[in-house]
């Protein structure tokens, strides 16, 4: 049965996955690059861009699992750019990725104002869509036929996606560093350990990885 996923997520050790103050410069706002350093040195990240080169240990063996099986993305507004409110008519953004993101799926962006449609090269197309978790969901499951959806971030969708128990895999990455200020991810979610088997991999790079494996619904504690 297809699964709803989340892969290479990254938070500070105060439970940011986000700084303030984001720009078109500055997707992670005040983070810069401190929570995707660990990411950047990867071959996994390098070969979506076309560099080659970077590490193939345990930092890349978790990253590279982001694409397997996915047949499509939820993403929020604030992953595909920094503006709030309705689209202007003359805003020809199409995201931080270029012209060929790396996605190649269908990518359902969950915004309350309307936008047509962005078709971009490799097969992935931005959709805009108004709705609740569970009927993003349900739209994205349809497109991805029998494979998995990536709840790519950023943390306000992921969490609203585990306070509707949604998720059924989660691989986090705590990075050493103290954000203070910008969007948790655990707000809210008190005991959301108890739905989940939980694992722990540290890796040389000073990241823990945590990978969640939702349990049976008859077994969560």
């Amino acid at each position: 049965m297809p699964l709803v996923r989340v892969h290479n997520f990254s938070i500070s050790l105060d439970g940011y996955g986000t700084g303030e103050d984001q720009t078109f410069e500055a997707p992670f706002g005040t983070a810069g690059q401190r929570l995707t350093k660990w990411l950047l040195a990867t071959s996994t990240f390098r070969a979506m861009f076309g560099p080659r080169g970077g590490g193939r240990g345990v930092d890349d063996a978790f990253a590279a699992r982001w694409n397997e099986g996915i047949g499509a993305e939820i993403m929020g507004r604030a992953k595909f750019g920094p503006q709030t409110g309705p689209w202007k008519d003359d805003d020809d953004w199409k995201g931080w990725w270029g012209a060929e993101p790396p996605f190649h799926t269908p990518c359902f962006i969950l915004s309350h104002h309307p936008h047509p449609p962005i078709t971009m090269e490799g097969g992935t197309t931005f959709h805009f869509l108004d709705a609740k978790p569970e009927e993003a969901l349900r739209v994205a499951q349809e497109a991805a036929g029998d494979l998995d959806v990536r709840i790519g971030g950023g943390p306000t969708t992921v969490r609203e996606f585990l306070a509707a128990d949604l998720i059924d895999e989660m691989h986090l990455v705590v990075v050493p560093i103290v954000l203070g200020r910008g969007v948790r991810l655990w707000d809210g979610l008190e005991g959301i350990e108890e739905r989940f088997d939980v694992e722990t991999v540290a890796s040389p790079s000073g990241v823990v990885h945590l990978t969640f494996q939702r349990r049976p619904r008859d077994q969560a504690a």
